[in-house]
């Protein structure tokens, strides 16, 4: 009986003192773990995608972020079974693995915040801006340049089912990632524009919708001329007039590649491709750009007018007009304005040309000199710059 007594008496003074020694390396732990770190000044850390927890807090120690990898490692361990990367009850919640990322600790960061920070994966955010008017091809190409992200894209969606604007992320994420969400707020956005749309409008479908979009952001950069351009467009489908818009025959010709580089010529007008709607009836059968939400709502929403042509007024703008003898009258008004500009341009190359030394002369090369085989190659006047083209 005395040596059961002293068998439970040894238990429990073990118990006792096994508790105690617990308690104390938990205490020991919890300072250390709260108190300040090494880190003088605020400072960030990239955690590649990949790195194990120890990789991670090897480098959070080389760093000078943390003291210690294995204190560091050790409440990571107790955080991982107890569901959670602190002791204070809800702080954190069950978000117990390291995450890749870009992370800024403030100066003498304790090791629980620090850990706090890399299981939040609350890092730094980057941002990415795509602007309106782009293609997919080129929106993939500014991504694949975007230093920040990481990986291949394996997939370009189609014209025009990108959303433009600003995208935030995390160093290293996903290109592919990027422009699926980006196909996946613009199908978010038109879905919603689409419920509310003027619903007598000459356009049946979401993708018609995006078509024209396309077509209304490629013609003006003005944010305050989109809904007129956008009523010019809709007036013209519901007379079964024909779009003639520059953009239009452009893609025809190089498609998302990009800009054509050159003036349009009468060949590049008469010529046949599916988008060119100086020669086919109606819309294109598909956008030629990735429209903004501002197209959008001006190609959903338009304001009613009569308005049947545009044209650049000379101030940056344009002059809307609804018969053809107006616009005719506002084309050569431009057209006097572009004369008058073109002068002031070639004055001082001529004053140049005229104060050059004797011996650099050089007789002047004669511009489309060859036969011009029905216009071949010969551009055609422009009535406005980029933005600003002539609707006839």
């Amino acid at each position: 009986m005395n040596g059961f007594l002293r068998f439970i008496d040894g238990s429990l003074s073990f118990v006792f003192l096994t508790l105690v020694m617990v308690a104390a390396v938990a205490l020991w732990l919890r300072q250390n773990f709260d108190a300040p770190g090494p880190l003088a000044d605020t400072a960030s850390v990239v955690i590649p995608k990949g790195e194990g927890a120890i990789e991670i807090a090897e480098r959070l120690e080389k760093s000078s972020v943390i003291a210690d990898r294995r204190v560091f490692m050790l409440q990571y361990y107790v955080a991982r079974i107890y569901g959670s990367t602190t002791a204070k009850a809800g702080s954190t919640g069950d978000r117990t693995s390291l995450k890749a990322g870009e992370y800024e600790f403030p100066k003498a960061a304790s090791a629980r915040s620090v850990l706090e920070t890399v299981t939040s994966g609350r890092g730094i955010l980057q941002k990415v801006t795509i602007p309106e008017g782009l293609t997919s091809q080129q929106i993939a190409d500014r991504l694949r340049a975007e230093p920040g992200l990481a990986g291949e894209i394996t997939s370009v969606p189609p014209e025009g089912l990108l959303l433009p604007d600003t995208y935030r992320f995390s160093r290293g994420a996903s290109r592919q990632e990027i422009l699926d969400r980006m196909q996946s707020e613009q199908a978010k956005l038109l879905m919603a524009l689409w419920e509310t749309r003027d619903r007598s409008l000459p356009i049946k479908t979401p993708e018609e919708a995006l078509a024209l979009a396309s077509i209304v952001e490629k013609e003006t950069g003005r944010a305050d001329e989109r809904p007129r351009v956008a009523a010019v467009f809709v007036n013209r489908l519901r007379k079964g007039m024909r779009l003639q818009s520059d953009p239009t025959t452009i893609y025809g010709i190089v498609g998302g590649q990009g800009p054509l580089g050159r003036s349009i010529t009468r060949s590049d007008i008469d010529g046949k491709t599916p988008y060119n709607t100086y020669q086919i009836d109606g819309l294109p059968p598909g956008p030629i750009c990735n429209p903004g939400r501002a197209s959008l709502e001006a190609t959903l929403n338009p304001p009613a007018t009569d308005d049947l042509y545009f044209v650049a007024d000379g101030t940056g703008g344009h002059a809307f007009t609804s018969t053809l003898k107006d616009h005719n009258a506002a084309v050569q008004n431009w057209r006097k304005i572009e004369r008058s500009r073109q002068q002031a341009a070639d004055e001082p190359a001529e004053r140049s040309s005229e104060a050059a030394p004797a011996k650099n002369a050089r007789v002047p090369a004669l511009l489309n000199s060859s036969s011009k085989r029905s216009g071949e190659g010969v551009p055609v006047p422009r009535k406005k710059p980029r933005e600003e083209r002539a609707k006839n």
